[in-house]
């Protein structure tokens, strides 16, 4: 599923690993474990774990391959 370029440019600067997974059209366990192994751009605050929007929009806009 794809996010509609409009709607990606609404996105905060930061994103749950669940929502990313959601907007990546993976599972919540497979986007936690890409956070995991550093594939997902993430940044730690207050014990949880967010998706750096700025980081992810390369692969959402298809203009940089996944590792």
């Amino acid at each position: 599923m794809s996010t509609p370029i409009s709607r990606r440019e609404q996105l905060p600067a930061l994103l749950t690993v669940p929502r990313a997974a959601a907007i990546l059209g993976l599972s919540r366990a497979s986007a936690y474990r890409y956070a995991a192994s550093g594939e997902l751009p993430t940044k730690r605050l207050g014990g949880r774990v967010y998706v750096i929007t700025a980081l992810l929009r390369p692969l959402l806009d298809g203009t940089q391959e996944a590792a």
